[in-house]
């Protein structure tokens, strides 16, 4: 026999197991987290991935082994650049035999095929070390923001300022020995590092536009004083008009660096910046990006 008191407490008990039900059925109290993105695999030895907006760490792969970089080396170069003191964009310079003898010499790495003897403009140059990765293009802007009475010395100058700029940057592993990335076994940076580079980088507004455009055709004075419009320059960077938001930066290869990128998308309003060295083959390299890019941005929210 259930006295009134039992029978109070039943139904109370059977209203806490109702109302229980219905939260739980609600997921109102859930306290299951959600499930965590799974971190990527990725082909490339080394990879980093940070939020643009605070610097935080979205991803690891080796970040902070040294490695050749190729031609991503060409941020420095270009950063050094837009960095000089009353910079004029449509300052001129004439190209010399010198750079046609170092590309030959080189065994044609890439280039924006400049011709001995045009006038070419200091932003036409940018966009043909950024776009074709033009080493040419590179020598040229190295001679022409280098000090010394020769070439060479301007050169070495110019590298010497690279060195400078990744010291005050506070790239500690990051060392330049060349100003295109054709290194001479002291060329190297980081995941991390290049990262941040890009960056800084991309704080200057003639950089940002560069490093998006996809194609460029430049028009060149040439030695008689008529005009030369050169082939399209086409942006060797596979994210851009692939991947959703992307915005640069820099692709980069070679014997030793193999295939690398540093690479930079917005969506949302929200930034993530990062670097593969090493994949395997450019194919490789661009879904290395791609897989990074979606697994920062799958953290951000």
């Amino acid at each position: 026999m259930i006295t009134a008191f039992q029978g109070i407490r039943l139904r109370r008990a059977a209203a806490v197991a109702v109302t229980t039900g219905a939260v739980l059925a609600t997921g109102a109290l859930s306290t299951v987290p959600a499930q965590a993105v799974a971190a990527p695999t990725i082909a490339a030895k080394g990879g980093y991935v940070m939020n643009n907006a605070n610097g935080k760490t979205l991803y690891t792969k080796a970040a902070d082994t040294k490695r050749s970089t190729g031609s991503t080396t060409k941020i420095m170069t270009a950063k050094v650049v837009l960095s000089q003191p009353n910079l004029n964009l449509d300052a001129k310079y004439t190209v010399p035999k010198e750079i046609s003898d170092y590309i030959v010499d080189n065994n044609y790495p890439s280039s924006a095929k400049l011709i001995v003897g045009d006038k070419v403009t200091v932003r036409q140059l940018l966009y043909g070390l950024m776009l074709p990765s033009g080493c040419d293009a590179a020598y040229a802007l190295a001679d022409k923001f280098g000090t010394g009475s020769t070439r060479a010395a301007r050169l070495k100058s110019f590298i010497g300022k690279m060195n400078t700029t990744a010291k005050n940057l506070g790239l500690k592993n990051t060392h330049f020995d060349s100003f295109d990335g054709i290194g001479h076994g002291a060329n190297y940076s980081t995941p991390r590092d290049l990262t941040k580079l890009a960056s800084n980088a991309m704080q200057n507004a003639t950089f940002r536009t560069i490093v998006k455009t996809q194609k460029y055709t430049a028009k060149t004075t040439t030695k008689s004083g008529g005009t030369r419009t050169m082939a399209p320059w086409v942006n060797t960077n596979p994210l851009l008009g692939t991947y959703t938001g992307a915005i640069g930066v820099k692709t980069g290869s070679g014997p030793e660096a193999k295939y690398c990128l540093v690479f930079a998308a917005t969506r949302n309003g929200k930034t993530v910046y990062g670097t593969v060295l090493a994949s395997t083959d450019g194919t490789t390299r661009a879904s290395d990006a791609k897989k990074l890019l979606n697994y920062g941005f799958a953290q951000l929210g």
